[in-house]
């Protein structure tokens, strides 16, 4: 239930004109924002990385529910970047802003991934779902690789 109550308020947020959410009123709000949706995603994610790499057993509703949530929050951080949001308590390079079509396209990228693994998790096929865990997976990588202080 409460996995629905989430997936639910995440929902309901995209709902929300992307106007709203370029709207912070510290830097640190935008940090936060952003943070905290990565860190949902990244939970989500990894609970769909047990799955894959063996350590739970596979359950089609769990994972397809799990890569649904991952699929929304990954339309939901990149607003948060805004300008002067690089303060101490962010790990977000300066690259963001001085590459911000680069940085544009690697978010463009993940969106595109996450939505590979929501259809790859409603197929019921688990190698279907490895296989594109591993792009979303790639795509992290190269943007924390890029964009994000070690």
């Amino acid at each position: 239930m409460k996995r629905l109550s989430v997936a639910a308020m995440a929902i309901s947020m995209l709902a929300l004109p992307y106007a709203a959410h370029a709207q912070f009123a510290k830097p640190e709000d935008a940090v936060k924002y952003r943070q905290s949706a990565l860190s949902v995603m990244g939970t989500h994610f990894g609970r769909i990385g047990a799955v894959v790499k063996g350590e739970k057993p596979y359950d089609k509703a769990s994972v397809e529910q799990d890569a649904m949530l991952v699929e929304t929050l990954a339309k939901l951080p990149w607003h948060a970047f805004t300008p002067g949001s690089d303060t101490a308590n962010s790990k977000a390079k300066p690259e963001i802003w001085k590459e911000s079509d680069k940085f544009k396209s690697a978010s463009d990228k993940l969106v595109a991934e996450t939505g590979k693994l929501s259809a790859a998790a409603k197929s019921g096929s688990l190698d279907t779902v490895k296989t594109a865990f591993g792009g979303v997976g790639q795509s992290c990588k190269a943007c924390h690789d890029d964009f994000r202080k070690k």
